[in-house]
């Protein structure tokens, strides 16, 4: 049996709070595409997971004699790869700037055990575009965008679009089903792209770098500053900069939204706003859920990190770096804190629990409107989570 691909959530699966606490690493969406998108359509095969233990029954390891396993973090350039499929059974690359472990070639019989123990042989390589904290996911974006733009337009012709838009450049790809009207849409600034049925309304303003993906939708006169992406089934309005949609989130009315990350199934209410910027100009710190501390993030521009399955109500206002859980629903009014953890109700005046089958009721709801529901794995997986959220509290 021929060797099998995984990806690995390696060392950064904890930094990526609170978007590996339903997922792996590689489904986080840092370009057009997931991680976990990108490797399959490059290497053209199936790729499995080497996910947490809790993960493992919704995102599953395939059977193979052997793994070549890839920590998700790593970007996958030609050199990467390249290196990567020469590997030999006990031998791995180690980044050259940290010497951290970002790629081996395992047996299936030592999968279960610390395989980098088993690693008897070591290649250097310079690696580029970590995914190593959880702000990488938009300070990287720009390189993901145009990486991907580059790998799905290849060789490929773009849909025609009404004579009624205004595109600046040249950079522009349309999918088939995709509709745009009456809308400005800059590439000079970096590539755009337009998903299969997304529909881009009228007196939307589009400064690429920009991704919108399937069955997506801006709302009348929304202005995009980029890099900016949102997955499948997003709806978007108001103001958005530099911000990743992961898929089934909704962020449809006026308000602005910058320096941010919302993950899956979340809704921003109408008109609420995240502050990206310091009034002091000072550099961003953000709560370390592995941590629980507060830690330097090194940038200016930081806002909101939103974790699956998180609402606001309308007129919510966030803080500058501020860190929402999985399945909080937060309204009211006032500037909540800046760390929420996972399944909390409330907002500035206070939280309480979000009692774990009230939250699920919801989660059907938001799930049916899209002709989905929650699968036992899912189930399983949120409970989990639910009485681990009980040690995040500040």
């Amino acid at each position: 049996m021929a060797s099998k691909f995984l990806l690995w959530d390696g060392n950064t699966r904890s930094t990526l709070l609170p978007f590996t606490y339903l997922r792996p690493v590689s489904t986080i969406r840092n370009g057009i595409l997931t991680i976990h998108e990108r490797y399959e359509r490059i290497l053209g095969e199936e790729v499995g997971y080497l996910a947490i233990d809790y993960l493992q029954s919704k995102f599953k390891t395939p059977s193979a004699d052997s793994y070549i396993v890839i920590d998700s973090s790593a970007f996958p350039t030609s050199d990467f790869l390249t290196a990567v499929n020469l590997l030999t059974i006990n031998e791995g690359i180690v980044d050259a700037t940290t010497n951290r472990l970002i790629a081996a070639h395992i047996l299936q019989a030592d999968l279960n055990e610390d395989f980098t123990n088993k690693i008897n042989k070591h290649i250097s390589l310079e690696i580029e575009n970590y995914l190593g904290e959880k702000w990488d996911i938009f300070s990287h974006l720009d390189y993901g965008i145009r990486f991907d733009y580059a790998l799905l337009t290849s060789g490929r012709n773009s849909h025609e679009i009404h004579n009624s838009n205004i595109v600046i450049g040249n950079e522009l790809f349309v999918e088939e089903g995709a509709k745009l009207f009456a809308s400005v849409i800059n590439t000079s600034t970096g590539p755009v792209y337009i998903g299969k049925d997304a529909e881009i309304m009228e007196g939307s303003v589009i400064r690429g770098p920009f991704a919108i993906g399937e069955h997506s939708a801006l709302k009348l006169g929304t202005k995009i500053y980029g890099p900016t992406v949102l997955g499948p089934e997003c709806k978007v309005g108001g103001e958005v900069n530099n911000s990743v949609f992961t898929a089934y989130s909704s962020k449809a009315h006026d308000g602005f939204l910058g320096n941010s990350v919302v993950g899956e199934w979340c809704n921003i209410g109408a008109d609420s706003n995240n502050s990206n910027l310091k009034n002091n100009y000072e550099n961003v710190k953000l709560w370390s859920i592995e941590n629980k501390t507060f830690e330097q993030t090194g940038l200016q521009f930081c806002g909101l990190f939103l974790g699956d399955h998180s609402k606001c109500g309308i007129n919510t206002m966030f803080n500058t770096g501020t860190v929402v859980g999985v399945s909080s629903n937060i309204f009211g009014a006032g500037f909540p804190r800046n760390f929420i953890s996972s399944f909390s109700w409330g907002g500035a005046s206070g939280f309480t629990t979000y009692q774990f089958d009230k939250a699920i009721q919801t989660a059907d709801k938001v799930l049916a409107r899209r002709k989905l529901s929650l699968s036992d794995e899912d189930l399983e997986i949120l409970q989990h989570v639910f009485e681990l959220s009980r040690q995040e509290t500040v």
